[in-house]
């Protein structure tokens, strides 16, 4: 009975110590802000043109996913079918207590600044839009005149050099989506690029009205490249995969737009006048996640790698190589004046 009444309360012993001992270790955690870790949460919506746009859209998601492998975070992508889904994604993710929210593209800005204003506490990313006074919100903005102007002294270039399929007719085909900033800031230093370099050229500058439509973009590229055009740069996201297609059905030239489109058709897309969005996502994601958010517009350009041009497609000559490296380094230093308006 004795050795019995000994092995009782040694067990009841060794539980009283283990209560204490846990008790000791939550109210060291709790003291030291050490409880369960809270997970850091990004939501990511995108705008009309969809993930699959294989430009911005898809390059923001490129930069989340990387976050989410690299710091190891939580991710959620919501898709917007139409310009009314706006509000309501970015509402559901803002109920969600997401820690930061990123919105892609300009067409989201009114959306962003309304739900911003219901949900003060969270954090909000635009892509391509200015909002600078919402303490919550910073603005991802792109020197896109800069990444434009390398694709068009580019195909100038190329164009001088009579490069394999073109012509010497000196003709150039844009193909823009909707009239806005960005779009226009690529087409302006488009055709200061090629105007460079062929002061005499002719530059001929259509829109679609739409980011979402592959067959109008084709319509509209094949209108253009009728006219002689043996380069047509596309600026309308997912409508410019229709752009893409009439170049390489009518065997001319096309320049890709916000990323690397050059896997799109290997033997048209010649390079691509890149916008770094993922770099931009990435870094916005990183800063908020170590507690340097900053609100207020960011500015990305060649000497952040925020924007620049693609490697070119096989065959194109180094003398056009080293002149866009050359006209890189002069527009660094300043010695360049891209425009940003359409004239």
């Amino acid at each position: 009975m004795k050795n019995m009444k000994k092995r009782l309360y040694a067990v009841l012993s060794l539980v009283v110590i283990a209560a204490l001992l846990l008790s000791l270790n939550v109210s060291w955690n709790m003291a030291n802000g050490s409880t369960s870790p809270k997970v850091f949460k990004v939501g990511l919506v995108t705008d009309v043109g969809g993930v699959n746009d294989r430009s911005f859209n898809q390059s923001a998601y490129e930069g989340l996913k990387k976050a989410e492998k690299e710091l190891k975070i939580k991710t959620t992508l919501i898709q917007s079918k139409q310009m009314t889904d706006y509000i309501p994604n970015l509402q559901k993710l803002a109920k969600a207590n997401y820690d930061l929210i990123i919105a892609v593209g300009f067409l989201m800005h009114d959306s962003v600044v309304t739900v911003a204003k219901q949900f003060p506490k969270t954090k909000f990313l635009i892509i391509d839009s200015e909002i600078s006074n919402l303490p919550n919100v910073a603005s991802a903005m792109f020197r896109e005149e800069q990444a434009g102007y390398l694709a068009g002294v580019a195909a100038a270039s190329l164009e001088k050099a009579r490069f394999s399929k073109t012509t010497g007719k000196n003709v150039f085909g844009v193909v823009g989506g909707m009239k806005i900033p960005p779009v226009d800031r690529y087409i302006a230093g488009f055709k200061a690029g090629v105007l460079r370099e062929i002061p005499k050229a002719k530059v001929i500058i259509k829109y679609t009205g739409k980011f979402d439509d592959p067959a109008s973009g084709k319509q509209v590229a094949l209108s253009i490249i009728a006219q002689g055009a043996d380069f047509v740069f596309q600026v309308a996201g997912q409508t410019g995969l229709g752009v893409i297609q009439a170049a390489k059905e009518k065997g001319v030239y096309a320049i890709g737009v916000d990323s690397d489109q050059n896997y799109v058709a290997p033997n048209t897309v010649v390079t691509s006048a890149m916008k770094r969005v993922d770099v931009a996502t990435y870094s916005v994601i990183k800063d908020t996640l170590n507690g340097k958010f900053k609100s207020g517009i960011i500015y990305f350009d060649l000497k952040n790698n925020g924007v620049g041009l693609a490697p070119f497609m096989k065959g194109v000559p180094k003398s056009v190589s080293d002149k866009i490296n050359k006209v890189i380094a002069e527009i660094k230093a300043g010695k360049i004046k891209i425009p940003t308006e359409v004239k």
